[in-house]
């Protein structure tokens, strides 16, 4: 049995998607100042690094990340190696994922993470909307990608989020599936829970096992 864990960490330099609060971590209290603990501070948005979107990020109203189902984020799951040259991952690249009940899209993304100082990138492989209707009817419970958005950069109907989420197909995104292999995983994503705000995504420590 072999762990990979495909978490991005949070830090102070973690790309984030263009508009959303950019991270923070720092101390609050050291003990080299003399006080009796170290304690940390944390500030981010809930779409930072790792993290799982839940459908009140798109479809108010609706389920949000403390109401998700465990089972969607533990169990089989498939990682699937889309080539380098692919923009928009369509419904060709599905041949491999019959049987699925989760599945990771390796793509091009992943090597985005060597360079994270670049910022974030604009130009990163997506799932189009085609695709991801076929996956919310094939019985698939999480889709996962390789960088900060399932969604084409720019779109303005949001259709590939919203045809996942409407039929609460969690969706992973911003993993790191730089050292891992396309194949069969055991998957165990835990999205930190809390109440407050509006629910609609949360950070996440993802696992992949042999």
């Amino acid at each position: 049995m072999k762990f990979f864990d495909i978490t991005i960490p949070i830090s102070n330099e973690v790309p984030i998607y263009e508009g959303d609060p950019k991270a923070e971590v720092r101390s609050f209290t050291r003990m080299a100042d003399g006080a009796s603990a170290n304690v940390s501070r944390l500030c981010c948005g809930v779409h930072t690094g790792t993290h799982v979107d839940a459908p009140n990020h798109f479809l108010d109203g609706t389920r949000r990340v403390e109401d998700l189902d465990l089972d969607k984020l533990i169990g089989p799951c498939r990682v699937v190696e889309i080539d380098h040259a692919v923009d928009g991952i369509s419904l060709e690249h599905l041949r491999g994922i019959a049987g699925a009940e989760r599945v990771l899209f390796k793509t091009r993304n992943s090597e985005f993470w060597n360079d994270p100082e670049k910022g974030f990138r604009t130009d990163f492989t997506y799932l189009t909307p085609e695709a991801a209707r076929i996956l919310a009817i094939s019985g698939v419970k999480l889709v996962g990608i390789d960088y900060l958005s399932i969604e084409a950069f720019g779109s303005n109907d949001f259709a590939t989020h919203k045809a996942l989420l409407e039929k609460e197909v969690v969706i992973l995104e911003g993993v790191d599936l730089r050292q891992v292999a396309a194949g069969e995983y055991d998957l165990i994503c835990l999205p930190l829970k809390y109440v407050g705000g509006e629910g609609d995504g949360a950070p996440a420590r993802a696992i992949l096992r042999t």
